[in-house]
């Protein structure tokens, strides 16, 4: 899929090409601060209606999960430290963290119902810039439990972002007290990014052990930096997953050439890049990212990094993103045209691709 001028009137309602888009709108600091905060459920008057009418996760469709195996919902989790685990799940933005709650805790929101998670937040704060969410919310994340079958799962919505936190990346200590405190056999990062490649449509999902840093600003230093898992997980129940995508299908775009798929990395040219900058794919490639990896993220990265200091006491890893927005189409639009529309694609179809994602997490964890 190419998203260009036409398709953005077709599927979102909005004509990019005609709108004056001011520099402090597109600030790379600002669009990305935007993207994690944004909610469809607690509108900004500057919100286009178009992008959330009638397509609020209050539509999410329940979905018929094979017999034993429906995700289980905890109790209030106690205790200043994440439980003890099989599985630690992390989620990033706040549509992520809706779309998240909505598979694997029903009727229990990241936002609204998760407990806050705030062990050690005062010495870590210290190196944390002000405009960082972590600070200003005064937590690291939001976390809740629930159960697959007989393994028990911690899931994470974090407010610690290497993207916000600022030069000392503090995000990758916050990795290694969530890993200490659950002790899990598997870790999965999950959430939306940036499809490189016209072959991907909103919505596919990409599993890869595979990440790389990609940067160039705060995090040069790291640019280049390769990780990967020693395995992959079990995809024995990705045809069942590929079928549940069915339930709330209805709510990617209609542009969609075909149905949401999963796409295994087999190596690191199709696995996951993580950028300091907001950066996505267009047929121009202004930034260079079309043949390194198939995704772009803010943040995985950093995980592969904490994984490989911690050595063999490193649990197994495996990152699961969604593609959120495709590859956007340059003819007629300004590059500050384009990155508005990739926010807007993620403002419309951001929590329903997540939706994706967070049903490929369900058949990993009920794979092992």
């Amino acid at each position: 899929m190419r998203a260009g001028r036409a398709w953005g009137i077709r599927n979102l309602g909005i004509d990019e090409a005609q709108i004056e888009v001011a520099a402090a709108a597109v600030d790379d600091q600002a669009i990305r601060r935007e993207l994690i905060e944004f909610d469809s459920e607690r509108l900004s008057p500057a919100t286009a209606v178009s992008l959330v009418e009638g397509t609020g996760m209050s539509k999410f469709v329940n979905i018929p999960w094979p017999k034993g195996l429906a995700p289980r919902p905890g109790r209030r989790p106690k205790g200043s430290s994440l439980p003890k685990c099989d599985v630690l799940i992390v989620t990033w933005t706040v549509e992520e963290g809706h779309a998240l709650s909505k598979v694997m805790t029903p009727g229990l929101d990241s936002h609204d119902d998760w407990k806050p998670y705030r062990k050690n937040f005062a010495a870590m704060s210290r190196e944390l810039l002000p405009r960082s969410p972590a600070r200003q919310y005064g937590r690291l994340g939001t976390y809740w439990t629930t159960r697959i079958g007989s393994l028990n799962v911690t899931l994470f919505k974090s407010d610690s972002h290497m993207s916000q936190d600022g030069p000392k990346l503090v995000n990758a200590k916050v990795w290694k007290q969530l890993i200490g405190d659950c002790k899990p056999r598997w870790v999965i990062t999950t959430g939306t990014g940036g499809g490189i490649g016209r072959q991907f449509e909103v919505g596919d999902v990409i599993v890869s052990r595979f990440v790389a840093y990609s940067c160039r600003r705060t995090f040069k230093r790291l640019n280049r930096k390769v990780y990967a898992n020693v395995k992959n997980p079990s995809m024995r129940r990705f045809g069942r997953a590929n079928a549940l995508f069915a339930a709330n299908s209805s709510f990617l775009p209609g542009d969609n050439r075909r149905p949401p798929k999963i796409v295994t990395a087999r190596n690191q040219r199709q696995g996951i890049l993580t950028t300091d900058y907001f950066g996505f794919d267009n047929t121009a490639n202004t930034y260079r990212l079309q043949g390194k990896g198939d995704l772009s993220e803010m943040g995985d990265a950093v995980l592969g990094m904490i994984c490989e200091e911690l050595g063999p006491a490193a649990p197994q890893y495996v990152i699961v993103r969604n593609v959120s927005d495709p590859e956007i189409d340059s003819k007629g639009l300004t590059l500050s045209q384009q990155k508005k529309m990739a926010a807007d694609i993620y403002k419309r179809y951001g929590r329903w691709s997540s939706v994706c994602s967070a049903i490929v997490c369900w058949a990993i964890v009920a794979a092992i």
